[in-house]
């Protein structure tokens, strides 16, 4: 089985999933605090899992709700049911499924969801990235002057990140936070943000989006430069063109 046309297949159900029950009275916990986590979460995950266990038997899973599914093999399932929570539990359009599949350690595929927008983002390694799919190209923005960039951080941690979103505020052109990491990762493969940055991730909110940028020409790495560690929890993601500006700004706070 194909595994890109398997997990951009499984994220469209998930995401149907969503939207069936984003009308519904939710269920909402918080896991920290305000990070939240709701019924439709679990859902979906419980979704992917079952589809997954089916179909690739061996396979290793990283689920954000369900953590760890051991496999025997070489493969493994990076997966966010429903990235953008507190979004989704107030009805804001912007949340997504994000689902990586890697193989021997490298992320060989991706692919991120936003179902309200009904918009499918996926990259296979060496194969460049699509929007439903159409190629997609990162910006040809040379200058954080004439960027538009976004960031994300839970507001319980304001005080760590106020500073960076400040500097950025000084330069940029404009500074967004939409509160959906995979899907701001994927807005830089598609070139309408032209570089993201975030501290305090997790795999399953980075591996999917960082290939997509990857594919779509431009770079994923490190906040203080580097290559990207998907268990460091740091991600600049950029058209490329702007990561060593970015990385200066950001480095200088």
């Amino acid at each position: 089985m194909d595994p890109l046309a398997f997990i951009v297949a499984l994220a469209r159900d998930a995401g149907a999933l969503l939207c069936e029950r984003l009308d519904d009275p939710r269920e909402v916990t918080q896991k920290s605090p305000r990070d939240l986590v709701t019924d439709a979460d679990r859902a979906s995950e419980a979704l992917i899992v079952g589809r997954i266990r089916q179909a690739f038997p061996t396979a290793s899973i990283l689920g954000e709700e369900s953590g760890i599914h051991r496999g025997t093999g070489d493969e493994r399932f990076i997966v966010d049911p429903l990235d953008g929570t507190t979004n989704y539990a107030h009805r804001y359009p912007l949340f997504c499924v994000s689902i990586a599949y890697e193989r021997a350690g490298r992320v060989e595929a991706g692919a991120v969801y936003a179902p309200v927008l009904d918009e499918m983002y996926a990259a296979r390694r060496g194969f460049g990235a699509t929007c439903n799919g159409a190629s997609i190209r990162v910006s040809t923005v040379r200058a954080v002057s004439d960027a538009m960039v976004c960031t994300g951080f839970n507001p319980a941690g304001y005080a760590r990140n106020g500073a960076y979103f400040a500097k950025l505020s000084d330069h940029a052109q404009a500074v967004r936070r939409d509160g959906s990491a995979a899907l701001d990762l994927a807005f830089v493969a598609a070139g309408r943000f032209d570089a993201f940055w975030e501290w305090d991730l997790k795999a399953w909110d980075v591996a999917a989006g960082a290939l997509l940028i990857e594919e779509a020409g431009g770079v994923a790495g490190a906040i203080g430069g580097g290559v990207l560690d998907l268990a460091n929890g740091s991600i600049l993601g950029s058209n490329g063109l702007i990561q060593a500006e970015m990385v200066g700004l950001l480095g200088s706070v």
